[in-house]
């Protein structure tokens, strides 16, 4: 493999910001992933749509889409990207007693949205926590990661 260079130190290896201003715009989307495993009567009670607090995966739905917006203002040297499009599909999985999250993000601009996505899809997968931790203080988030990303000089990217 060959070695690569972390692109946010600079050669004195300070840490800045990119410089994508000679890039070219590309329709740039990126997949991410994540789950929040939780006891079995907490999926059921979401699922019934039975919590005093309201439609949890709506809610957490709309967190992660407002998330994504947010990233350039919680993660220090992300560019703001004007997002074209975002999705979030919350899945409860019976089977496994957990809620999947996976989000799409979609710009055209000149660096990816992978880091919008991964940002939206821990929010949504937090605020489904924040909502139910009064009822189940043991959830766990795992496995948020890319699944896939396209656009832009690198091509595209898909995890095995």
């Amino acid at each position: 493999m060959p070695e690569a260079n972390l692109t946010h130190f600079n050669s004195a290896g300070a840490a800045h910001m990119v410089d994508v201003g000679d890039k070219a715009f590309t329709q740039r989307t990126a997949v991410c992933e994540g789950m929040i495993e939780m006891r079995p009567e907490t999926l059921r009670l979401i699922m019934a749509g039975n919590h005093k607090k309201g439609d949890v995966l709506g809610i957490a739905r709309i967190a992660g889409i407002m998330a994504s917006k947010k990233t350039a203002d919680l993660i220090p040297l992300c560019h703001p990207l004007p997002l074209t499009h975002v999705d979030i599909a919350l899945e409860p999985e019976i089977e496994f007693s957990r809620v999947r999250c996976r989000t799409t993000v979609k710009t055209n601009g000149q660096t990816g949205v992978e880091m919008e996505g991964l940002t939206a899809t821990q929010i949504a997968l937090l605020t489904i926590y924040d909502m139910c931790k009064a009822v189940d203080r043991g959830m766990v988030i795992q496995g948020v990661r890319l699944l896939a990303k396209s656009g832009g000089k690198s091509g595209d990217w898909q995890a095995e």
